[in-house]
């Protein structure tokens, strides 16, 4: 199997993914390309909440022709989507855009192909090949049927690739995409039984926020926990940067990547004699923009905080109307609980000092 550590490394604008490198976290603009000025602000939007490669829809040629004004005010690389027009995609790929997504086998003739493919060689532009359950060929669904999913996208992909490698063209990746994660695992697991080209992985409308993050974190994470997947999207129907914060957290949960604290909180009990929750909440938003490597525990009492504090670089357990930090295991100070949120702050402020992160104090949002 060929595992993302064996995967051919594909040069996606300065990033490279595959062939073992890091998992790149991805993410998708809402606003008409062509509309510059916003689609330049929600990128940069997606930059600061951590977003490292976006895409833009491409559905008409004024949309590619303001790729290259978009990427001239964005910092990370940036992939046009393109269905059925192989012009807008020769278009995009002269703007300078870093990939195209794009099914050879839905632009027309080989003559088409060929010229779409012979601009992403001169400028060194990747192709990603984007099979989604929802429009796979009708022939293989009725070679395999409504079950065989799985392996009507394998053939699905296996088609528009031999377009591609018949043209002497392997800077690929590929997505196989679903709203079912059983099937979609399937598929990426046949795809890297007998493919060795970069995955994009991802539960296509997986649906709104809460439902969307439970299936993508199932989906995608037992994914990627097969050691399957080289970049992610989480297609949450909601504000795109809640699609990167959750990617985020799918990758710290399975100790791929971290980014920003890693808060654990326990889910209280009857045993919990402070409001636990509340603070555990605050918590989280007044440390929301830190990007430290850091674990901060907020536990509720004496039964397992004192415990789980011990493998954090900070926490606090809860008592009765009153709480203790520890730093490491070891007490630190025991404290009022009305006391208890700016002083465990402060005490947030000197590990990131002790760690090398002075610089992370400033995105603290907490007003002493």
């Amino acid at each position: 199997m060929f595992t993302r550590d064996k995967t051919r490394p594909v040069k996606i604008g300065k990033l490279t993914i595959g062939g073992g490198n890091l998992v790149r976290v991805q993410s998708m603009t809402q606003t008409r390309t062509h509309d510059v000025r916003a689609t330049v602000k929600q990128i940069l939007e997606l930059e600061e909440a951590g977003c490292e490669i976006v895409r833009v829809t491409v559905p008409d040629m004024e949309s590619a022709k303001a790729i290259k004004s978009i990427k001239a005010q964005i910092h990370i690389p940036l992939v046009a989507d393109i269905h059925f027009q192989y012009l807008l995609a020769i278009e995009a790929a002269k703007q300078g855009v870093d990939k195209v997504r794009i099914n050879p086998g839905n632009i027309g003739g080989i003559d088409r192909v060929r010229e779409v493919v012979k601009v992403c060689k001169e400028k060194n532009i990747p192709i990603r090949i984007g099979v989604n359950m929802g429009s796979l060929e009708k022939d293989l669904y009725a070679k395999y049927g409504k079950y065989g999913v799985p392996r009507v996208m394998i053939e699905s992909a296996t088609r528009h690739i031999k377009i591609l490698e018949d043209l002497k063209f392997h800077n690929i990746v590929v997505s196989l995409k679903g709203d079912n994660s059983v099937f979609a695992k399937e598929a990426y697991m046949l795809f890297a039984k007998r493919f060795n080209y970069p995955l994009h992985v991802g539960i296509t409308e997986a649906g709104t926020r809460w439902a969307g993050t439970i299936k993508s974190a199932v989906g995608i994470g037992s994914i990627l926990s097969e050691g399957i997947g080289d970049t992610i999207r989480v297609s949450l129907a909601d504000d795109p940067n809640e699609q990167v914060r959750v990617g985020w957290e799918i990758l710290k949960a399975l100790g791929l990547r971290q980014k920003g604290v890693n808060i654990i909180a326990c889910p209280t009990c009857g045993r919990t004699e402070i409001n636990l929750i509340d603070l555990a909440k605050k918590v989280e938003v007044i440390l929301s923009r830190v990007d430290a490597p850091i674990k901060v525990a907020v536990m509720g009492c004496v039964v397992n905080g004192p415990g789980e504090a011990s493998f954090a670089d900070i926490g606090l357990c809860g008592g009765k109307n009153q709480g203790a930090i520890f730093k490491q295991g070891k007490l630190v100070k025991t404290l009022q609980e009305s006391e208890l949120l700016p002083v465990f702050i402060q005490e947030i402020k000197k590990v990131l000092i002790e760690k090398g992160y002075e610089g992370e104090i400033k995105k603290i949002q907490y007003d002493d």
